[in-house]
């Protein structure tokens, strides 16, 4: 059954910060996977598109242009009031080539935000901010009418906390979910609004390690108890490990009160579990958000890195 003919119907519902855009609570995240048709993968993306859901997120490095080249074909006729997020991966190499080349694959004239995709490392930073630099690139971009607004990913409070200081970013991106660094919440969040920079989050299942056995984005754990991964994204994993539910992951997110919470949902069944829980959503107490926190940090362990809490 269709998202649109099922009772999901999410609005618009804050400013994304001083882009004026008014967002959905919930964001459509990566959907790619080669070894799914794009048809469907696209279908997949109109389905949340359907409910209601008003920002994607994607990325050229997203199995290597694929997760742009479904964007594109999943907006195309549609794609008025759709705040589309896309990444430079390359920070070094000369930045309106690699705006061109996401723009070709994704069919489109202009995207709404291109962010610096995991910029981690102060050094990073620095040399984007500098004369020159991938900011100074980016800005010609957007005077070139490819942009509207630039801003960054990053693993790292440190060079979150520097750059939206700089005064450069317009939307930051960053981890929100029951086992991040604390810093995100109490000080980058925070920052970020007084600055009036927008927040689209990520990282609320934890790349799937919270809800069953992989090192991250259904890879399987190395010596794994015996359990089947499935095909999809976080939400349908398999577990025999400690493990928790989407909605009180998606519960703790929204708790906390990001602009946006972008979520990888792959499949239909996966996007009704969010969907589901987020319609259902209300605030939790402190002690419900310690027990999760608590809970979190059980069924993380043994999963590999978290590479989000630089």
């Amino acid at each position: 059954m269709a998202a649109k003919d099922k009772k999901y119907s999410f609005k618009p519902r804050r400013a994304l910060g001083r882009t004026g855009f008014v967002a959905t609570q919930l964001g459509i995240g990566d959907i790619a996977d080669r070894k799914v048709a794009i048809d469907k993968c696209a279908a997949t993306v109109r389905r949340a598109l359907d409910a209601g859901l008003n920002i994607i997120d994607t990325a050229p490095g997203y199995e290597d242009g694929y997760s742009e080249e479904i964007v594109g074909k999943a907006l195309a006729g549609r794609r008025e009031g759709i705040f589309v997020i896309d990444k430079i991966d390359h920070h070094d190499k000369p930045i309106a080539q690699q705006v061109d080349a996401s723009l070709e694959r994704l069919g489109m004239e202009m995207v709404d935000l291109f962010v610096l995709h995991a910029l981690s490392e102060m050094a990073g930073l620095e040399k984007a901010l500098a004369q020159g630099g991938a900011f100074e690139q980016l800005d010609k971009c957007r005077k070139e009418g490819k942009l509207r607004f630039m801003g960054i990913s990053s693993h790292n409070p440190d060079v979150l906390e520097k750059a939206i200081n700089s005064g450069l970013c317009d939307v930051v991106m960053f981890a929100i979910g029951p086992y991040c660094d604390n810093r995100y919440i109490d000080k980058i969040l925070p920052l970020a609004k007084s600055f009036n920079v927008g927040t689209a989050c990520f990282k609320t299942f934890g790349a799937g390690k919270l809800l069953g056995d992989t090192e991250g984005y259904s890879n399987p754990l190395k010596n794994r108890p015996r359990g089947k991964v499935s095909s999809g994204g976080g939400i349908g994993l398999a577990h025999t490990l400690p493990h928790m539910n989407p909605a009180e992951c998606l519960h703790y997110t929204l708790t906390i009160d990001p602009d946006v919470a972008l979520l990888g949902m792959s499949f239909p069944n996966e996007q009704d579990a969010a969907f589901e829980a987020a319609m259902n959503f209300k605030a939790l107490s402190k002690e419900q958000m310690d027990d999760i926190n608590k809970r979190a940090a059980i069924a993380i362990e043994g999963k590999g890195n978290c590479w989000w809490n630089t």
